[in-house]
């Protein structure tokens, strides 16, 4: 089984590769869909990621009060240093959930279905694994989002 310090390593390679795409950006092409049908804005996709470590990492396994808008991330907007400082903050907070987790215990509470989670019961492992989950495919996803953006410019 993987162990907590791999799963923070593989986890944090992906959100620090996002991070530092959106910062490599800089404020006007983070703010600009690329030119790919139905694409997001690289800033809003990390604004998602975020929302997803905060909500899935802090509210379900480690019981944490939080307030999400999830369809409001994908229209998100603005400066990147903001944005790169909260994305320091909630790796610093997935470290500190993962390291105190109980992999095999319940979810502290139920996902609601509009967020588009796996489509069975969860326990806190499972809600971890599937933050790694959204944080991998979004971070190709916006590895081919800044190239068709650098392409463009």
């Amino acid at each position: 089984m993987i162990s907590k310090d791999d799963y923070l390593y593989f986890a944090g390679r992906a959100l620090d590769g996002m991070t530092g795409i959106v910062a490599g950006l800089g404020d006007e092409l983070a703010n600009t869909r690329p030119p790919l049908p139905g694409a997001n804005t690289p800033y809003a996709l990390l604004t998602h990621c975020l929302g997803v470590v905060e909500f899935w990492s802090g509210a379900l396994v480690a019981g944490r009060t939080v307030e999400r808008d999830r369809d409001a991330e994908f229209r998100a907007s603005g400066p990147v240093g903001p944005l790169v400082a909260r994305a320091s903050d909630v790796r610093d907070r997935l470290v500190e959930d993962v390291r105190d987790a109980e992999p095999e215990a319940a979810l502290q509470a139920r996902p609601p279905a509009s967020f588009q989670g796996p489509d069975r019961e969860l326990n806190r492992g499972a809600a971890l694994l599937h933050v790694f989950e959204e944080l991998a495919q979004h971070h190709g996803q916006m590895e081919i989002m800044r190239d068709a953006l650098l392409a463009r410019s």
